[in-house]
């Protein structure tokens, strides 16, 4: 197996594991450098580099702003001269190494994140909706109950059980931390259910209830979009708990939901 080979099986395995990397890809190399156009190699969250971008000058800023990155899920190009001359172009971050004999290396460098992990409790037409369209969005998809609580480290755990396992399932998630949790319910029922949880009033607080923004939804296509959309706004902007943008009624109150 060829260290290329070697590396996209590497990369693999990562993805399988749900542990995010860089992937590092030299594109251009001014001699004297000991890289070429192609090589490549993987950078951890712990710093470790699998694979090879040039000597041990080139490792180091490599890793130091592939780890910058991998915080913010972002990528770039990166530029790296014993100086840090270069022309200035729009993308491109130079970054100056003395330890570099001579010459100048660019890499690109690509964050490979994990896809959201999310947990739905229900079988009901609201849940199955909720499954197909997070599959669309190419989330991964696990199913939770009281037997089967979400798995740790989940994005988001959405119960939509109509009455089913829903004290087991918000308590577990909010135990672990979920950053998204939300209850299919409408208004009333999803005060009643949340005054019944046994956790701290900052846990209650963070369950959004009723679930989705106010888009007007009305069927189980419509009323998953609007979560969905909730999820992705909480992702963006940091926040875990309910935020100012969405109504207070949810997804139209959710009246077709009970």
């Amino acid at each position: 197996m060829s260290v290329d080979q070697e590396l996209v099986a590497r990369a693999g395995v990562l993805r399988a594991g749900r542990t995010p990397f860089v992937l590092a890809t030299v594109v251009r190399a001014e001699r004297p450098t000991s890289a070429r156009p192609g090589d490549s190699a993987l950078v951890l969250p712990d710093g470790t580099m699998e694979g090879f971008v040039g000597g041990t000058c080139a490792e180091s800023t490599t890793r130091a702003e592939s780890l910058r990155l991998l915080a913010d899920g972002a990528s770039a190009l990166l530029r790296i001269s014993p100086d840090g001359t270069g022309d200035p172009r729009p993308g491109v971050r130079t970054v100056a190494n003395p330890c570099l004999s001579g010459g100048a290396l660019e890499i690109f460098l690509e964050s490979v994140l994990p896809p959201p992990l999310v947990a739905v409790c229900g079988d009901g037409p609201v849940a199955r909706s909720l499954t197909r369209l997070a599959a669309a969005l190419e989330y991964e998809v696990v199913a939770a109950s009281a037997q089967a609580p979400p798995p740790p480290g989940a994005d988001a755990v959405v119960v939509a059980s109509h009455g089913q396992d829903e004290p087991e399932v918000l308590t577990a998630a909010l135990t672990a931390g979920t950053g998204y949790v939300a209850l299919v319910a409408s208004r009333r029922r999803a005060a009643a259910v949340l005054a019944g949880l046994e956790v701290s009033d900052e846990q209650r607080h963070r369950v959004r209830a009723p679930a989705g923004l106010d888009i007007g939804a009305r069927s189980a296509h419509e009323i998953a979009l609007s979560i969905w959309c909730e999820f992705t706004a909480a992702r963006t902007s940091g926040t875990r708990g309910p935020g100012a943008a969405a109504d207070p009624d949810g997804a139209a109150g959710q009246g077709c939901c009970g």
